[in-house]
């Protein structure tokens, strides 16, 4: 997709003043150095704290840019991850991260609430829980991340903070992760759950995360990504690979104990049976109930 150049600033003028503490705290958790940290202080300024302090702008123009440039890149990506889903489920996962109700809480996880600046009323009435607040203000740090660094700067932001919801959505109501089909795989076939050993690397605002997942003391799959889960997830989804021919034996020996008249045939590791046996049991079948 061809990337979209650096918007200018606008022309409405940026709530005056220094941007404070909690500004700056927010900055850090976003992981984006801004040139101009007024831009997310305008971010954070509600239009209740605005009503009350003449001369500030409240973040609702870079709500409606962050709005534009969040179902952008959210569409892009799961344009090129998931390029088998036909265009209503495309739909359907992009309406799913984009929502107020997801928006509201990655804002909670980046306790965004802190940051606002809201009226004193609606601070009093609760207002850094809102999630309408919240997920306004989420939309409005997109718009202002973009505005500061393009949309090169803020599609990692975006990515990074919905990915493990994006995986979700995609595999649809009722449907299984990697973690889930092989903790299910172990416990029906193998007798014993998986268990994910974990390391992390880098600062907070840049970690990474590397999983191992073992079986029986064994490691089977190894995996990377921005979270815990998204690791693990890359660790399941590996151990599934790597099981891949061990995974279709057992379904097929299942399928051969299932089959009614298989004679002969046993499967385990249990004694072989009394060829005899076999024989009595046949020759009780054939006499029928009445012998």
């Amino acid at each position: 997709m061809t990337s979209v150049a650096t918007v200018p600033n606008p022309a409405a003028p940026f709530a005056p003043g220094p941007p404070g503490r909690a500004v700056e705290d927010l900055a850090a958790r976003l992981g984006h150095d801004f040139h101009d940290l007024e831009r997310l202080a305008l971010a954070v300024t509600h239009r209740s704290f605005c009503a009350e302090n003449p001369g500030y702008v409240s973040n609702e123009r870079l709500e409606f840019l962050g709005d534009a440039v969040l179902s952008i890149v959210v569409t892009d990506h799961i344009f090129a991850a998931y390029d088998q889903m036909p265009e209503g489920e495309l739909a359907k996962v992009r309406a799913s991260v984009v929502s107020a109700v997801t928006l509201a809480e990655v804002a909670g996880e980046l306790r965004l609430g802190d940051a606002v600046r809201l009226g004193k009323g609606e601070d009093a009435s609760g207002g850094r829980l809102k999630a309408s607040i919240l997920a306004d203000a989420m939309e409005a740090v997109f718009g202002a991340v973009y505005l500061d660094g393009g949309i090169e700067a803020v599609r990692p932001l975006i990515i990074g903070l919905l990915e493990d919801r994006i995986a979700s959505a995609a595999i649809g109501p009722g449907g299984h992760d990697h973690k889930t089909q092989l903790q299910e795989l172990a416990a029906r076939h193998l007798e014993q759950l998986p268990v994910y050993e974990l390391r992390d690397e880098g600062p907070d605002h840049e970690k990474r995360f590397f999983a191992v997942v073992l079986l029986n003391g064994v490691a089977h799959g190894a995996g990377e990504g921005r979270s815990k889960k998204q690791a693990e997830q890359a660790a399941a989804r590996a151990a599934l690979r790597t099981l891949a021919e061990g995974i279709e034996a057992i379904e097929a020996i299942d399928g051969l104990e299932a089959f009614e008249g298989i004679e002969g045939m046993h499967v385990g590791n249990e004694a072989d049976p009394d060829p005899s046996a076999a024989d009595r049991s046949d020759n009780d079948e054939s006499e029928g109930p009445n012998a």
